[in-house]
């Protein structure tokens, strides 16, 4: 349909009496319309259609009642108008996590950098470009969540000056760096009794560095992987990640990332399963 006839109130009236009387409505997706319109009116994402169909038939929902709020994708670092410094990360990780904690009942924020993946219709989207950029977006959406899984690759440096003109070849040049935000670090300290699950993408000490992560920025779990190995991690439908949490490690061998995001997501089930049991005397 067009954009026009879903936003009818006739339309809109018609599927608030359908809802009403127990309806699921998978609403229909974005973008352009054979009308020549942008806007909804698309078929819905197959994704969103079979999610649907689970929860409707009882597949697992333990994340039922929670909000998830996870970060994926590349973040972008403006040197002038025409450059940046990026990295290698897709943002497969970070989508595969948001469907999976969809199929489980969560509602799911997404922020995510700039990638060439299209977002299940079901999430709720906040695109970002710059590391500050995803910093605002997670701060202000922190207080809507109960789980917060930071996938993103966010740039550790960028320019110290941005040039507001293309800046021109004439030989070498020299470009000075600062750090950008510790998003992870500081959303940590402002929590209240969200469960936050960070990644660490490690070439040496891999271990030994992902449990200084865990300890440094006060996280309930960090999922490592070493980024030096072929085939795996960035770039790839793969991965082979160590997920460490305060009293346990759990290996999950190479597989697909909708694996890897199911295994996270059973220990953030974990983790809070155990926080709602009183300890014994």
């Amino acid at each position: 349909m067009t954009v026009n006839m879903w936003n009818h109130p006739a339309t809109q009236a018609n599927l608030e009496i359908l809802r009403k009387r127990g309806v699921k409505v998978v609403e229909p997706g974005t973008g352009y319309l054979a009308c020549g319109m942008t806007g909804a009116g698309r078929l819905a994402d197959n994704e969103a259609i079979v999610a649907a169909a689970l929860e409707t038939l009882g597949a697992s929902q333990d994340l039922n009642g929670e909000t998830v709020l996870i970060t994926a994708g590349p973040t972008r670092e403006k040197i002038d108008p025409v450059r940046f410094l990026t990295n290698r990360s897709s943002g497969r990780m970070g989508y595969a996590l948001v469907e999976a904690a969809l199929r489980r009942g969560a509602r799911v924020l997404l922020v995510s950098g700039p990638t060439s993946l299209t977002p299940p219709g079901a999430a709720e989207l906040t695109q970002v470009q710059s590391a500050e950029e995803m910093r605002d977006a997670v701060l202000k959406l922190l207080p809507q969540a109960s789980i917060v899984i930071k996938t993103a690759a966010v740039s550790d440096y960028r320019p110290k000056v941005t040039a507001g003109q293309k800046i021109k070849r004439k030989g070498p040049m020299t470009l000075e760096l600062e750090a950008t935000p510790d998003i992870l670090k500081e959303l940590s300290s402002k929590r209240t009794s969200q469960i936050v699950v960070g990644f660490a993408a490690e070439t040496d000490n891999v271990l030994e560095n992902a449990r200084q992560k865990l300890v440094s920025k006060n996280l309930d779990a960090i999922v490592v992987n070493d980024v030096s190995r072929e085939g795996v991690g960035f770039d790839s439908e793969r991965n082979a990640v160590t997920i460490i949490t305060r009293d346990e490690v759990v290996e999950v061998p190479e597989t697909t990332k909708w694996e890897v995001a199911q295994r996270v997501l059973d220990q953030v089930v974990r983790i809070r399963q155990q926080r709602k049991t009183p300890v014994k005397a």
